[in-house]
């Protein structure tokens, strides 16, 4: 006999196993129509699988969460198999599950079309309305690999082949086509519905290495109903409308270039909105205590030995060795640095907290089709902050950085942040007995602080456990972009201490803190959340002067000069080109203000302000403009309330 728990803390015993179709069926003939799966003790399997011990199930269906998983796990297979029926002898290889879709690489000595795309497509909704089961197969592992050579599946024969010797094989049936799968999959192929769509053509090189074949990959989405699937493909367009990377060359301000692979290239423009992030947040680190420092772009090999970064990032580290054969690493972190500042001069228990502050630039090996955009780059800034302090100061330092974390997103606009609690990962330093006190301290904190937060199983820094700040932005997309963590780890690896009150060496503990992450993705972020339409006070031309007839021109500069005094960043546009040319190029260049003066605003002393995305301009006296731009125009942070 045994026993099944379900999430409503009820409890049936059961003599013989049972499947999971079986269990539906057993508690509602409605339930057993709608099931797609189940899940035991938290793990998603197949409805056929049996269940015949003590254990957790929930009868998962089409509308729960966990349905877009399966759905799109199949659409995989089901693209797999179309793929192979329209093209004979294309190989498969690997296709999983990603964020809002899936893919599947394919070997082929023909280059895919786009045209080929829709073709496909139509495929996979015949082998959906076939409603063939999915089926699972044990087989042994020489067999398979002997199987799948013998039909040319070389790649999938060489996943097998991995496996170690006398493991089972598993393999999944749908019809006649099969495929090597941990699954779990959906009852039948028609489960999947017909909400699906194939997006995109890429290279991939087999297992991500280029020194392998390249593969061809194609991307597809798939969704619980056709309405979803609609909003997803509006969110794309719209994704693709707000795309940085189109925008920063609209905008002017922004570019790459092959001599200098994942490093920005910023323009005046760029850089003039890049700096007004610095300060903004160099008015908000030392409003909240903390002092500015700089530390060493490039330090010996040693270090980063002795702090763990080797071990875990070393492979990713720019290196070199000097003549005198000294080996040196360019920074992929600044905390190291820190410690070596904090360490700087005997420091006392009256000495903490002590906040350290860096704008560093840290470098770190991106692959070349990783690097996208401001978003995945080689060189970056970091707004990098560490908070040394003894134990008893953690929670108080942790409350207070993420209120500062917080507020600081609703100034940027981002008012649905979600935060993650990331625990101990398998490969990390330290005991067991100093994570669980690093890991108790930092959810103490979090909960004092009054903020929900969800699990990250696994994810914390080699170091310590963190909290991630996930922000969703206007279209619905998250961004990790901040964290928190609690270190009592590399301070003491690193021989830092402070003196107690009783005269004694103790090792500090050290908070790692970043507010913005990497600002060149920050600047991202914000262009595509804003679509290019940056608020007037982060704008980096906040206002064009614009003249109608050149016996304006002296008024228009007038007009600039006032603003100029005032502070407002201002260009003056004089060139003999119509006023609706003149304001259609500096709308497309995303201005928020373009103040346009004639003759009759040079008489009456007054402007025509047009904003950006309005129709209608107003017409106001000068100061009266230039007051209303310059309220608007100051930071949140300088705001009187």
């Amino acid at each position: 006999m045994f026993t099944l728990s379900f999430p409503d803390g009820s409890k049936r015993d059961y003599d013989a196993p049972i499947t999971g179709l079986e269990l539906a069926n057993s508690i509602s003939k409605s339930l057993a129509k709608k099931a797609i799966a189940i899940k035991r003790n938290g793990r998603l399997d197949d409805l056929a699988a049996a269940l015949g011990e003590d254990c957790n199930v929930e009868i998962v269906t089409r509308d729960s969460d966990e349905a877009l998983e399966l759905i799109r796990h199949d659409a995989a297979h089901i693209m797999a198999e179309a793929v192979q029926t329209l093209f004979p002898g294309t190989q498969v290889t690997i296709g999983p599950v990603i964020e809002n879709g899936f893919y599947y690489d394919f070997a082929r000595e023909e280059p895919f079309h786009l045209e080929d795309l829709a073709k496909i497509e139509a495929q996979m909704r015949k082998i959906v309305q076939k409603n063939a089961p999915f089926t699972l197969e044990i087989w042994d592992r020489d067999e398979a690999v002997a199987w799948f050579k013998e039909r040319g599946e070389d790649y999938k024969a060489e996943l097998i082949e991995a496996l170690p010797e006398g493991e089972e094989v598993r393999i999944y049936r749908q019809g006649e086509w099969l495929d090597l799968c941990l699954g779990p999959h959906l009852p039948s192929t028609a489960k999947i519905g017909t909400s699906f769509k194939l997006l995109k053509l890429a290279g991939a090189y087999w297992r991500g290495d280029s020194r392998n074949p390249m593969l061809q990959r194609i991307y597809g989405t798939a969704w619980r109903n056709d309405s979803e699937l609609k909003t997803y493909l509006r969110n794309l367009e719209e994704a693709e409308k707000r795309d940085h990377r189109k925008l920063g060359r609209e905008m002017d301000l922004f570019h790459f270039q092959e001599e200098g692979p994942g490093s920005v290239f910023w323009h005046p423009k760029g850089w003039t909105l890049f700096q007004q992030l610095i300060g903004y947040m160099r008015r908000r680190q030392h409003g909240a205590g903390y002092v500015e420092v700089n530390s060493p772009d490039m330090l010996d090999k040693s270090l980063w030995v002795t702090s763990g970064h080797w071990e875990k990032f070393g492979e990713n580290m720019f290196t070199t060795t000097t003549p005198d054969e000294r080996e040196f690493a360019l920074k992929p972190m600044n905390c190291p640095g820190h410690v070596q500042i904090f360490k700087n001069g005997l420091k006392s228990y009256r000495d903490l907290p002590m906040k350290l502050a860096e704008f560093g630039k840290v470098h770190r090996y991106e692959p070349s089709g990783a690097l996208h955009g401001l978003m995945r780059v080689r060189h970056f800034t970091q707004d990098d902050a560490h908070i040394f302090c003894a134990e008893d100061q953690i929670t108080a330092e942790c409350v207070k950085v993420n209120d500062l974390i917080i507020s600081i997103y609703h100034d940027f606009g981002f008012d649905d942040v979600r935060v993650k609690f990331s625990d101990r990962p398998e490969k990390r330093v330290g005991s067991d007995e100093v994570w669980d006190r690093s890991e108790a301290a930092l959810k103490h904190a979090i909960d004092k602080a009054g903020v929900k937060w969800t699990l990250n199983p696994g994810e914390g820094a080699f170091y310590g456990p963190k909290l991630e700040y996930v922000l969703r932005d206007a279209i619905g997309r998250d961004w990790q972009l901040g964290t928190l963590q609690v270190d009592l780890n590399l301070p003491g690896r690193l021989g830092a201490f402070f003196i107690t009150p009783e005269g004694e060496k103790h090792t500090p503990v050290m908070l790692h803190q970043a507010n913005f992450g990497s600002l060149e993705r920050f600047a991202g972020i914000l262009i595509e959340h804003h679509a290019g339409r940056m608020p007037l006070w982060l704008a980096p031309v906040q206002v064009v002067v614009a003249t109608i007839v050149s016996e304006a021109d002296d008024y228009g500069r007038k007009v600039l000069e006032a603003l100029d005094k005032a502070g407002i960043r201002t260009e003056i546009d004089l060139r003999n080109e119509k006023i609706n040319y003149k304001v259609r190029e500096h709308s497309m260049a995303k201005v928020p203000a373009i103040l346009v003066c004639g003759m009759r605003e040079a008489q009456e002393g007054t402007i025509s302000v047009r904003r950006l995305g309005q129709k209608y301009q107003k017409v106001m006296p000068l100061a009266e403009a230039i007051a209303a731009l310059v309220a608007e125009a100051t930071p949140p942070d300088l705001r009187e309330d």
